[in-house]
């Protein structure tokens, strides 16, 4: 298993969330069915716009298909900005 830091984590003006990896690419994430996409442009890993489940929900999902179809467990730092993360929600975040 590698592993990679999370740099940003945010919720992008199409109202999904992302996560912005340290160093690397998920191009292929698409292959774990698991609705979660890549942005290369940016270099970010988003969800679908929340319907049923929550922010929250979404936030592990994308966890969840790197760890299945890469191997990488990505990780929270000191370091990782919060771009329009509520607070409730950064408390789940921080305390998963």
């Amino acid at each position: 298993m590698t592993t990679d830091n999370i740099i940003e984590v945010g919720i992008d003006n199409k109202e999904r969330i992302y996560i912005k990896p340290e160093t690397k690419h998920f191009e292929f994430i698409w292959r774990d069915a698991s609705e979660v996409g890549w942005d290369d442009d940016r270099k970010v890993l988003y969800s679908p716009k929340p319907k049923e489940w929550t922010y929250f929900d979404w936030y592990r999902q994308i966890l969840m298909a790197t760890k299945g179809e890469y191997g990488c467990q990505l990780l929270l730092t000191d370091k990782t900005e919060w771009i329009n993360i509520p607070d409730e929600l950064k408390q789940q975040i921080c305390n998963e």
